[in-house]
């Protein structure tokens, strides 16, 4: 397994549990200073990143891209891929395929979250889930194309009312036609959702394709009430060699949760 640590460049999102906030040149620097294997990127939009600068920036500090989120398309511009009005559902769709395109680029992945919306007033759970299922047998072949995959996050009860738990996840995934989406699995929504995070683990098995590495507050592991003993072990049961990446609150400072999120990693990993 390896380490990652969150850059985000939305302003936005500043509030949000995102490690490192500002620009990419000194995000990267950071993360490698703080000694971390690759960096997951949250970007406003995909043609607010220099895909050039960000090839020689990781190369140039030794990183590798393990992800790359959409939730700006929520955050700024209030998209979402179930939304009861076609044409945001449209430029949802444009939206996370943009980022699919410059994630691929790297090989790395796109990871769909907040983007998946919810359902409410008139779009009832069927309905939404029919249009958010349209919309990954669309995006999936395109990740695929580049050789990356799409990362489909179940969020917790508090900020959607669609995919909550592994097993829901599991039962989206089945009836796709296209392969490449996988899980993300974030040990802060499971710590809420789950019974047990170690045995939802092993139930998805080889679906597991990412991990954010949190611990029950939101902040690194150890600073919370979560024990990962039991779910780390989970992971090398089912042969996870993927990234855990430091999506946390950045408390009680950037530097300090980094070294908390490393140390973590490097206790447990």
């Amino acid at each position: 397994m390896r380490s990652a640590i969150t850059v985000c460049l939305v302003p936005e999102a500043r509030s949000g549990p995102f490690v490192f906030h500002g620009d990419l040149a000194s995000g990267c620097a950071w993360a490698a200073a703080a000694g971390f294997d690759a960096i997951e990127l949250f970007p406003g939009s995909a043609e607010e990143v220099d895909a050039h600068l960000l090839r020689r920036l990781l190369q140039q500090h030794h990183l590798e891209l393990a992800a790359m989120g959409t939730g700006a398309g929520w955050v700024r511009h209030k998209l979402s891929l179930t939304s009861p009005d076609g044409a945001v559902r449209l430029r949802a769709r444009e939206f996370i395929a943009s980022i699919v395109d410059l994630a691929g680029s790297f090989g790395a992945p796109a990871i769909m979250g907040s983007m998946q919306g919810r359902a409410e007033g008139e779009v009832d759970r069927d309905q939404a889930l029919v249009w958010l299922s349209q919309a990954v047998e669309q995006l999936g072949p395109r990740a695929a194309t580049l050789g990356a995959s799409l990362f489909i996050e179940p969020l917790n009860r508090y900020e959607t009312n669609l995919l909550n738990t592994v097993d829901q996840g599991i039962a989206f995934l089945e009836p796709l036609r296209t392969q490449a989406p996988r899980l993300l699995c974030d040990f802060f929504h499971m710590n809420i959702e789950e019974t047990s995070i170690a045995d939802s683990l092993r139930r998805a098995g080889s679906r597991v394709g990412h991990v954010h590495f949190a611990d029950s507050n939101r902040r690194a592991i150890g600073l919370g009430h979560t024990d990962v003993t039991a779910p780390m072990a989970a992971l090398r049961e089912i042969g996870y060699t993927g990234y855990l990446s430091a999506e946390i609150l950045p408390l009680p400072l950037a530097d300090e949760a980094a070294a908390a999120a490393l140390a973590a990693f490097q206790r447990h990993a």
